[in-house]
């Protein structure tokens, strides 16, 4: 069994958007999908893709992981449904969206898997929490601070309740 890091990107436009964020890094560590060890504020950010729709809350989290690549992705997949996520258009409203970022040094790309994740870098509210928590990460030899620092943020805040 091989230990490797685990970041995750977690999104809610839909009901209670920080709950459900809390409830999926809840059943990440409950069902054994990750032990969660840096997790960043929630913060409220403005849509991405689709514009015509509300506000996100957008959370990340750095922890190990013992799960293989597709494991991995089918336990989070698992939580999504059990928390109600319906199949909607791409980039649209969304209950609960956790996105695999990265899984140690690994890199895929299949249509079902990529690895790191093939948009981080032109997503600020993806930088803005995991420079929070991970400064210094560096993925595929771009260092996620520097590129959040290429982002206008204005429009990112944390959320308040």
């Amino acid at each position: 069994m091989t230990i490797a890091q685990v970041g995750f990107g977690l999104g809610s436009n839909i009901g209670d958007k920080p709950g459900n964020i809390r409830k999926a890094l809840r059943l990440i560590e409950e069902r054994g999908v990750a032990r969660l060890e840096l997790v960043s504020r929630i913060y409220r950010t403005p849509p991405w893709g689709v514009l015509d729709q509300g506000d996100f809350a957008n959370a990340c989290a750095v922890g190990v992981t013992s799960l293989a690549p597709y494991e991995l992705l089918a336990a989070v997949k698992k939580i999504e449904a059990d928390m109600g996520r319906e199949p909607t258009k791409r980039w649209g409203p969304r209950l609960i969206d956790v996105d695999i970022l990265f899984l140690g040094d690994r890199s895929l790309d299949d249509p079902e898997l990529t690895i790191p994740h093939k948009e981080l870098f032109q997503r600020a509210f993806v930088l803005a929490p995991l420079t929070e928590i991970a400064p210094n990460l560096v993925l595929d030899g771009v260092s996620v601070a520097e590129a959040a620092a290429g982002f206008d943020l204005s429009a990112i805040s944390v959320w308040e309740q």
